[in-house]
């Protein structure tokens, strides 16, 4: 009896334990409950778990240079000019490898607008005889035009100077170049820019002095620095030669290191400078600036230049 009065009561107290787990685990789901649209926030419903979604791609960032752009100006010397392509002693801009019209050519701005577009968006700044120290005043014309991308190829004339010692010195010629680009960006932060290295006046010599008639034009004062007694290979001549391609190479150092500086600035990398122009590629006139044909080939170098995906 006394046993089972001890069941009895030991069943009622188990069971009242038991009761209160479940009390308990009751008062915690309600508590978790309203803390669970409190995380919510307000009367906000709990989110249902549902599959992830994934999170929007950030935007690409616009590139720092544009292959195509929409407009061109070109300033320089008489090569921009066409000088001596179409006759003697003339510019001939219409076949310039910048802004030239001519199907022969297929210009920089032609290959990069359409012919329709060249002949509305692209203008050519340059001035035969034209060295460093006039390309700020080029730029600031360009600038007036509000163009995408600026063709620059200057530099020839700055070493076809009488005499050897009448050449720019090369901090003169660095610090016009860096002028030019500041008339540039003060106006335009985001213009482009392409710059063309100066040629190898030496090979021009090479090949231009085997025609007769080109060293007679040479004679009317073309490049005397390099030019001059063209057939005399003496040691002098042959020092004066070497000392005019010298300054041209430190000329173009100068043009990649300035250009270097700047985001929106491409340099042909030499390009122009290490291409072997032969005689085709000159003048029929006057066997130094760049025929036709060669026009064409330094368009060619500008548009890879400019559309390439890396500089």
């Amino acid at each position: 009896m006394e046993q089972g009065t001890r069941r009895a009561r030991r069943g009622r107290g188990g069971r009242s334990r038991a009761g209160l787990a479940v009390a308990a685990a009751a008062l915690g789901v309600a508590v978790l409950g309203v803390a669970g649209c409190d995380a919510v926030g307000g009367d906000a419903s709990a989110p249902s778990a549902g599959p992830a979604k994934k999170a929007a791609p950030s935007p690409s960032p616009t590139p720092v240079w544009d292959t195509s752009p929409t407009s061109v100006v070109a300033v320089g010397d008489s090569i921009t000019r066409g000088f001596d392509a179409c006759a003697v002693l003339a510019d001939c801009p219409e076949v310039s490898w910048a802004t030239g019209s001519s199907e022969q050519v297929d210009s920089l701005a032609v290959r990069l607008l359409g012919p329709a577009g060249a002949a509305e968006r692209s203008w050519n700044y340059a001035v035969t005889g034209a060295r460093m120290a006039d390309l700020p005043g080029q730029m600031d014309r360009a600038v007036r035009r509000d163009p995408q991308l600026v063709a620059v190829m200057a530099g020839a004339n700055d070493a076809c100077r009488a005499t050897t010692s009448a050449m720019t010195p090369v901090a003169d010629f660095r610090a016009d170049f860096e002028d030019a680009m500041h008339t540039l960006r003060k106006a335009l932060p985001k213009a482009q820019v392409y710059v063309a290295s100066v040629p190898d006046l030496k090979r021009l010599w090479s090949q231009g002095r085997t025609n007769e008639l080109g060293k007679q034009v040479w004679k009317l004062g073309i490049c005397p620095s390099m030019l001059a007694d063209p057939d005399v290979l003496d040691a002098a001549a042959t020092e004066r030669r070497e000392t005019v391609r010298s300054r041209v190479e430190e000329y173009n150092k100068v043009l990649e290191e300035v250009c270097a500086e700047d985001l929106r600035c491409r340099f042909d990398g030499g390009a122009v400078y290490a291409y072997e122009f032969g005689t085709a590629q000159l003048s029929r006139w006057d066997w130094f600036h760049p025929s036709v044909d060669g026009q064409a080939r330094l368009a060619e170098i500008a548009y890879r230049t400019v559309t390439a995906k890396q500089p």
